[in-house]
This record gives C-alpha cells, structure tokens and sequence, in this order.
C-alpha cells in the first residue's frame, strides 16, 4: 500500500471559528480523520461542549492555545498598556512615542481621581505637560535641522519624516504615563484566559475595565473557553500586604547604579559549552562539561557555533543554559521599550518620582531646560500627594524622564538577542545606553562566546555624552 500523500494546508478562520479549529487539532490525537474531516463535522455547540469537558473539567488547557484572537485596543493609558503586554506569549505592536506626535488632550482621567480633591489639579498638571511637549516641538526641531542637512528636492513632509525621530526621542521624555496610547494584540486562549484574570485583578480600575472589555469582546469568538476567567483574589490579598511591609515610599540614601549585575552563575560558559557537546555527541552532560575543562576545545566550538549564523539567524537554545540577573535603573521611555523583551524575567517596581530624573541634552541645547525643569517638578509636586493618597494611581502623572527600577533575569540566547538589537544605531538612545552596559558585563561573564555578539561599537558613556545633560 503506497504511503499516504503528505498535505499542509490552513485551518482558515475565514471559515472556522477559533474555537472550532481548537477542537480539530485536538481531536487528531483520537481521530483517524483529516483535519478538514474533523472540523466540517464540528458546529459550535459541540466545540463548545467539548471544551466545556476537557479544557474546563479535566484542565486540557493546551488545546485552547489552538484558539488565536486578533485584539485592538485602543485609547488606553500608556501605564495600562505595561498590563496589557506583560504576557509572554502574546504579540503586541504599539502605537510609537518617537514617531508620531501627541495632541494636547491625549491623556486618561483614571476613574479613581473623578470626583476626588486631585481631579482638577490631575487635569491641570496633565495638560501643563502635554503643552509644554508640544511648545518643545519646535525649538528641538531646528537644533536636528542645524545637524541634519536637506536633500535637495526633499518636500517639507518627507523631511519631517526623516528627522522626526531624532527630535521627538528627546521631547517625548515630558509625556506623563496618563498618555493614551493604540496595541494590537495577537494571543491564543489559553494566554488570554490568563491575560484577563490578571488584569481584573489589578489595583488599577482602568486596567480592571480593559480586563472585563476584552472579556466580554472575545466571549464572541471564544465563549466557553473564557468562562472562568476571573479576578485572582489571592494576588490582590498578596500585593496589598507586600506593599504595606516594604516601606513603599522610603526613598533611596544615594544615587543607585543604572546597571548592576546581581547574580550570574559559576562556570556559566562551560555549561553551555558543554551542553553542546551533550547535544552532538552520545555522553553524559557530567563527561561533556569534564571534557570542557580538561581540553582545549572551548574556542574551536564556540566559533564552530556561530561562524556561519546570518544577519537573522539565532543561535542554538544551548545558550539558554546560563543566566544572569541585572539590577537596573532606566527612565521610563526606555522601560518602555525594555519591557517588550518578555522572554526576560522581569520585575519593575512602580513607577514613581523617587529615583529623579533623565533630561536630554537635545532639551538643553534646544533653550528649554528651564521649561523642562519646570514641567518635572509641577509633575513631581502632584505624584507626593497622590503617592500618599494611593501609590498605584500616583503613576499615571509620571513623566517619561523618571528613572524606574527594573531587575531582569534572562539567559546568554537572550542576551545576545536583546544586545545586538538594542544597540544597534536606530535604537532609542536611553535603551541603547543600558544595553551597551548590559553588553559589558555579558562580555565579562562569557568572555569567548560573547566574542561572537553583533553588538554596535557605541561605548555607553559617549551615549550619556552625546544625549545627556543628567540620567
């Protein structure tokens, strides 16, 4: 009998709904049938029932991941948006603060300020904020005007375009985390199930809000498989006595480091030089990583490893075998951009005035450091009072130039990753600073594979030089 003929094809939700096409995947574990045969079988009141029993009852969750759901959020303050894509295993894009500009009223007005003594002074500071940004437009802009020559023929519009970034990276560091902001959201859902019961569980009532309005909108796609998505009383127990025992609002005794590395582990290299060698060869990880340390092969398989790798390639997941954990302190605006690396452990604490701030030498050469001083301390003001009333609110009148701390946790593959996109010359110059000092320490740790990182030649302190008057 002639072997069956091999097919791949798609599962189209032009055709099957999410939950259906979940069912048919499945099922194949049980079913002789094609996937087509399985899912032409299939109505909605059986997948419903079939998720009903094995993903609720007997927790098969695996099989909801087959169930993938296209998001759009829109208008959701930029500290909210810190919620929203803290999964791991979901795709987000974002609406970007370095290429396009704010209107003076973009910002929230969240619910738990309405009707308090700080509503009309939350609006004030916000717009006091959002019209000192758009008054630094300008006077930012000549000075990249001065540095960055027209081509000839180049219409107004193009050259804006062109240049935006680079003065507009420096102004948006006045943008109070209230910002609204738009995501797309691409996740299965099982991940959303989790999404939901962690975002009704936050402190923050817009976050709350958005957990019950994707709720309910995916409820459309995915009935059952978000039924029991609920808040998780235990963690909001948990935060709210953590942050009673920490002392929340002590303030640090002196200036902490932008980059401290905590923790890395002893012989870190040879593990994972060694776990190659358990890879390719036919012994136990115990020999391998002896034969590391008594030969002198480290440096031929290092180069072995990553000799051919083109621009795109990754390397192999033995480098996940090692890790480290950085201590950090990074203005906000970066964070915002650090936090998208989820394959990290990340753990930032509130944003807060506490740690100072960042401000752009661009700001300064530009004549407006006084403007800037000014609209940091009226925000500044704000957050002390709100800080004392309620500490997770208090975060959204935060500017982007307030330093934030953030510990991260992530393996040498992610390391390499994270470095070489980030250092790279187009990269934000406050996220290319950290990742150039992350890149030292990674160097220190594995100093022969490091070797072989893609990094931009960009020491960090000619950065601070460059793009900072104060970090």
């Amino acid at each position: 009998m002639p072997p069956s003929k091999r097919e791949i094809y798609l599962l189209s939700p032009k055709k099957y709904s999410p939950e259906i096409i979940a069912v048919a995947f499945a099922k194949t574990s049980r079913s002789p049938e094609t996937f087509r045969a399985i899912a032409d079988e299939l109505t909605e009141e059986a997948s419903s029932q079939f998720h009903e029993k094995w993903v609720i009852g007997y927790g098969h969750s695996s099989v909801a991941e087959h169930a993938v759901l296209h998001l759009a959020i829109e208008n959701a303050s930029r500290l909210a948006m810190e919620a929203i894509e803290s999964n791991r295993l979901a795709s987000y894009t974002e609406k970007s603060t370095r290429y396009q500009k704010w209107d003076r009223d973009q910002f929230y007005c969240p619910p738990e300020i309405l009707g308090s003594k700080f509503e009309e002074r939350f609006d004030q500071i916000c717009e006091y904020l959002f019209q000192t940004y758009l008054r630094s437009l300008e006077p930012a802009k000549k000075v990249v005007e001065a540095q960055v020559l027209r081509n000839e023929g180049e219409s107004d519009e193009n050259y804006d375009k062109r240049i935006r970034s680079r003065y507009v990276d420096a102004c948006r560091f006045i943008l109070p985390a209230a910002s609204l902001a738009n995501v797309g959201m691409t996740v299965n859902g099982r991940e959303l199930e989790s999404a939901i019961k962690k975002w009704l569980s936050s402190p923050l009532a817009e976050v709350r809000e958005i957990g019950e309005t994707v709720k309910a909108a995916a409820k459309a796609e995915v009935p059952t498989l978000l039924k029991y998505a609920e808040p998780q009383l235990s963690y909001q127990a948990m935060a709210e006595k953590i942050t009673q025992l920490s002392g929340t609002l002590e303030l640090p005794e002196e200036k902490q480091q932008a980059c401290t590395l905590v923790a890395s582990e002893n012989e870190g290299e040879d593990r994972i030089l060694a776990s190659v060698l358990y890879r390719f060869g036919n012994m136990s990880f115990e020999q391998a990583l002896k034969k590391i340390k008594d030969t002198t092969i480290s440096n031929e398989i290092s180069e072995v490893l990553f000799q051919n790798l083109e621009k795109f390639d990754v390397p192999l997941r033995e480098l996940e075998h090692s890790t480290m954990t950085f201590d950090l302190v990074m203005d906000q605006g970066a964070y915002a951009e650090f936090k998208r690396h989820r394959m990290m452990s990340q753990t930032a604490q509130r944003l807060t005035c506490s740690n100072g701030y960042a401000t752009p030498r661009l700001i300064v050469k530009a004549g407006f450091e006084l403007d800037f001083q000014q609209a940091m301390g009226a925000a500044q003001l704000l957050w002390n009072e709100l800080a004392e009333w309620n500490i997770d609110v208090a975060q959204y009148i935060v500017p982007n130039a307030f330093n934030r701390r953030v510990m991260a946790t992530f393996n040498l593959r992610e390391a390499f990753s994270f470095c070489q996109l980030r250092t790279a010359p187009n990269a934000h110059f406050s996220i290319r600073r950290i990742a150039q000092m992350m890149a030292v320490e990674v160097k220190r740790v594995y100093p022969v594979l490091s070797k072989y990182m893609r990094i931009y030649d960009e020491p960090w302190q000619q950065i601070e030089l460059d793009h900072f008057e104060s970090a």
